[in-house]
């Protein structure tokens, strides 16, 4: 999956469940860690596998199951209760959408990489990390230029479409998060 969709899948799916368990829209905070969350696994991955070499492949290490558990407790750890919940649904959509994903494309489920170090990961040989994302982007585009790739972009902006309609009829969560942290940050120690 694409950054984006990662996040616009995570973006829904935290949306209604706090719609759902809490009754009422998401929080800042909550929102911000869905989003590190449901990018975190790439982040960690591709530029350790396609850029210094030392994991197999963009999927293994943080799209394990066993690291998975340990980012959600350590975020469960380190922040509160409802922000931990966030993370570990984001990441969780994260994972989930990487198992379906190979679908859309008339591929079988992808899950080996839950199991990794458990279960060996294919090596993905990679001249670079900027390499592997141009030759992805070249793939893709030319996949939008056939029928299934017109049908895929209606999809995509139904996706995208509903998870920015959401945000916004959720009083648009995260920036005003982001605006009071660098507003503390720059009034100083207090008492100066």
């Amino acid at each position: 999956m694409w950054p984006w969709e990662h996040v616009a899948v995570a973006y829904l799916g935290y949306s209604l469940f706090t719609r759902v368990a809490y009754r009422r829209s998401p929080r800042g905070d909550a929102v911000l860690a869905v989003a590190v969350a449901a990018l975190l696994p790439d982040l960690v991955d591709k530029p350790l596998a396609w850029g210094l070499h030392v994991l197999p492949s963009g999927r293994s290490l943080a799209h394990s199951l066993l690291f998975a558990a340990s980012a959600v407790s350590l975020s469960a750890f380190v922040t509160g209760r409802r922000v931990a919940i966030a993370f570990a649904l984001g990441y969780s959509f994260h994972l989930g959408g990487d198992v379906v994903y190979p679908m859309a494309l008339e591929q079988p489920p992808a899950y080996r990489f839950l199991l990794w170090p458990l279960v060996d990961q294919p090596a993905t040989e990679t001249p670079g990390l900027l390499f592997r994302a141009q030759h992805l982007l070249v793939e893709f585009l030319a996949f939008l230029q056939t029928t299934r790739g017109r049908i895929y972009v209606f999809f995509e902006g139904a996706l995208l479409g509903s998870a920015v309609l959401l945000w916004i009829l959720d009083g648009r969560p995260g920036p005003r998060t982001v605006r009071s942290w660098v507003d503390s940050g720059r009034e100083g120690p207090r008492g100066t």
